[in-house]
C-alpha cells in the first residue's frame, strides 16, 4: 500500500501561495522562443536553492536540474515560451512585455514544476529525478527545430528511464484532469511550394503562363488529399495558412507562393500526405509551368505510454477521486513533448483550469487560469515520479490497481 496521500495534496497546498508568486511572476515577464534569458535564470536559481545540480543553456535556454543517484531515473518537463501576442487582461500581473504574453499556460507549467522540485527536495527515493525546463514549444529556431530536439542534442534524455508533463486545459474544471493512452496530438510539419509561370500584362493572358491561375487547380487539390487520397480513418490535416502572388491588377506574376501545414498521428500517413503533395503540384506541369516544393519536418506524434498513464490515472484517482479523472480528446494540434516520450515511456495529462463563468480559451489575448488548478498539478507529478521512483520504475497497466 502506498503512504498516505493526502500529505502530498496538503504539502502542495501550502506551496500554493509560491507557486502562484512563481507564475505570476513568469506572467508578468514572458519571453519568446530561445528568449528565455529572465525566466531560465530564475528557475536556475530557486533550482539551486532547492540543492539541485543544475545545467543551464541547455538547447540554448533550457535549464536541466537533477537530485539522486543512479536508476530509475525519471524525468519530469515544463516549458518556458510565451507566445507573440499582446494581452488583453486587466490583471496585477498582466505581461509588461508589449506583444508578448502567456497565453497558453507555460507560465503555470513552470511554476508547477518548481513546486514539484520543492516537494521532492524534501523526500528520499532511490535512483534520480531530473527536470527539463524546456524553451520554444511554441516553435522553432532558424532551423525550424524546437525546444525538445534541441534539448535532446544536448544530452537532456540521457539515462531517462520515464518522462512525465502536464498542460493546463482551459475546458475543464479546477480539480479534474484528463489522460489517454497512444497517440493523443499530432505530428506537425510545414510545406512551402511556389508555383512558376510566365508573367507579363494581364491584358495578354493567352501569351503568358498564369501561376494564379493554375494555383487555382493545385489549392483544389491539395485541398481534397485528405478527403480524396487517404483512408477515412487517417486522422489528418493539410491546411493552407498563406498564398502570395502579384502585387499590380493589370500584371501576371512570375510566381505564387502557397504555405501551409500537415498534421498526421503515423509516419505512414506523413509519408502518403508528402506524396500527395507532389502529385498536387505537378498540376503546374502539366499546365505548362513550374514549381519548388520545400517540406520542414516538425515535431512527432505525442504518444501517451499506456502503463504510466495508467500509473497518472490511480494517483489522480487516489488524490482526486475517479470520478474526476477522464478520458481525453485527441487533437490534431501539436506539442513536442512527443520528441521526448519518444525516447523513453511517457504521458503528458491535461490540468483542469477552466475560470468558471468565463472560460478563457488558449492563444487568445485574454487567456487566464484558476490558479487553485497549480497545487493539485503539483501533487499528481510529485506522487506520479514518487511512484515510479519507489517502484523501481515498474509500472501499472493503464487501468490497473495498485
Amino acid at each position: 500500500m502506498w503512504r498516505c496521500l493526502i500529505g502530498i495534496l496538503e504539502r502542495a497546498h501550502k506551496i500554493k501561495d509560491q507557486l502562484v508568486a512563481w507564475r505570476r511572476d513568469f506572467h508578468a515577464h514572458p519571453e519568446l522562443g530561445f528568449q528565455e534569458t529572465r525566466t531560465s535564470a530564475r528557475v536556475a536559481e530557486v533550482l539551486e536553492s532547492l540543492g539541485y545540480r543544475v545545467r543551464a543553456r541547455v538547447g540554448r535556454t533550457g535549464v536541466v536540474a537533477e537530485r539522486g543517484e543512479g536508476h530509475p531515473l525519471v524525468a519530469i518537463r515544463a516549458d518556458m515560451d510565451a507566445l507573440p501576442i499582446q494581452e488583453a487582461c486587466d490583471v496585477p500581473y498582466a505581461s509588461r512585455v508589449p506583444g508578448v504574453m502567456h497565453a497558453c499556460g507555460h507560465d503555470a507549467h513552470t511554476a508547477i514544476a518548481l513546486g514539484v522540485a520543492t516537494l521532492l527536495a524534501k523526500e528520499e527515493f532511490p535512483g534520480a529525478v531530473r527536470f527539463l525546463f524546456q524553451p520554444s514549444e511554441e516553435r522553432g529556431d532558424e532551423e525550424g527545430v524546437s525546444g525538445a530536439p534541441r534539448m535532446v542534442e544536448d544530452g537532456a534524455m540521457e539515462g531517462v528511464d520515464a518522462v512525465l508533463a502536464l498542460h493546463v486545459r482551459a475546458n475543464l474544471p479546477v480539480g479534474d484532469i484528463s489522460v489517454e493512452a497512444g497517440a493523443v496530438s499530432a505530428g506537425v510539419d510545414t510545406f512551402r511550394a511556389t508555383i512558376i509561370g510566365l508573367g507579363g500584362h494581364g491584358a495578354y493572358p493567352h501569351l503568358l503562363i498564369d501561376p494564379i491561375y493554375i494555383a487555382g487547380h493545385v489549392i483544389l487539390a491539395l485541398n481534397g488529399i485528405v478527403s480524396r487520397r487517404l483512408a477515412p480513418t487517417a486522422p489528418a490535416v493539410v491546411s493552407i495558412g498563406a498564398i502570395h502572388g502579384g502585387s499590380a491588377c493589370n500584371v501576371i506574376p512570375e510566381r505564387v507562393e502557397i504555405t501551409g501545414t500537415i498534421r498526421f498521428m503515423a509516419q505512414e500517413v506523413r509519408e502518403q500526405i508528402y506524396a500527395e503533395i507532389g502529385r498536387a503540384l505537378d498540376i503546374a506541369r502539366t499546365m505548362g509551368g513550374d514549381y519548388e516544393l520545400e517540406i520542414e519536418p516538425g515535431g512527432l506524434p505525442m504518444i501517451n505510454d499506456a502503463a504510466v498513464v495508467g500509473l497518472i490515472r490511480q494517483v489522480a484517482a487516489d488524490l482526486l477521486g475517479s470520478e474526476h479523472v477522464l478520458e481525453q480528446e485527441v487533437t490534431m494540434g501539436a506539442e513536442d513533448f512527443g520528441v521526448f516520450s519518444s525516447l523513453a515511456p511517457g504521458a503528458m495529462f491535461r490540468l483542469g483550469c477552466r475560470i468558471e463563468g468565463d472560460e478563457r480559451k488558449g492563444h487568445n489575448s485574454r487567456f487566464d487560469i484558476d490558479e487553485r488548478c497549480l497545487p493539485i498539478g503539483a501533487a499528481i507529478l510529485t506522487e506520479t515520479a514518487l511512484r515510479l521512483l519507489r517502484g523501481g520504475g515498474k509500472m501499472q497497466e493503464a487501468g490497473g490497481k495498485d
